[in-house]
């Protein structure tokens, strides 16, 4: 299946758009040593402990790296969500261009001020996570939104949540 923006590409990124889309999954050595910080970064968002959520979010992000021998990226949580008339930005992933890449989470809702639900604070996570690893994991040019990213995405998430 290819989503609509996919007319819009060019030949080369369309090459890389399907070579994603057959990649369904990513596999983690051990991911039940993640189980626990986890669930610490549930409790620290209950908390809204910002430092502790930012220390599991790098963890969690370490862990995934480690686990896939890619390089690590750095984790930075803030604080309400930046927004214009196109919406909401969840998080933000900076690819490696001469410094280690970086993953940027916002832990509050710009409307209430809230902190974000923690499977969505999660999944956004491992989200910004799936970018980084098309690039240094799959060796793909580009990270786009397919439906193999998104397939990923709940490989990864269902190894780190497991149905209780």
């Amino acid at each position: 299946m290819v989503f609509a923006y996919y007319r819009r590409l060019s030949p080369v990124q369309r090459k890389i758009y399907r070579r994603s889309d057959e990649i369904a999954s990513i596999r983690l050595r051990r991911a039940s040593a993640l189980h626990p910080a986890v669930h610490a970064l549930a409790e620290a968002l209950q908390e809204e402990n910002k430092t502790r959520t930012q220390t599991l979010c790098q963890r969690l992000a370490d862990g995934i790296t480690s686990s896939l021998n890619v390089p690590t990226v750095r984790v930075e949580v803030l604080t309400v969500r930046p927004h214009d008339d196109w919406g909401e930005l969840h998080g933000l992933y900076s690819p490696a261009e001469g410094r280690r890449a970086r993953v940027q989470l916002w832990m509050r809702t710009v409307q209430h001020k809230r902190v974000v639900a923690f499977k969505t604070f999660l999944r956004t996570l491992l989200h910004e996570l799936c970018h980084h690893l098309d690039y240094e994991l799959l060796n793909l040019p580009d990270s786009f939104h397919t439906e193999g990213f998104y397939k990923r995405l709940s490989s990864l998430s269902h190894q780190l949540t497991p149905a209780d």
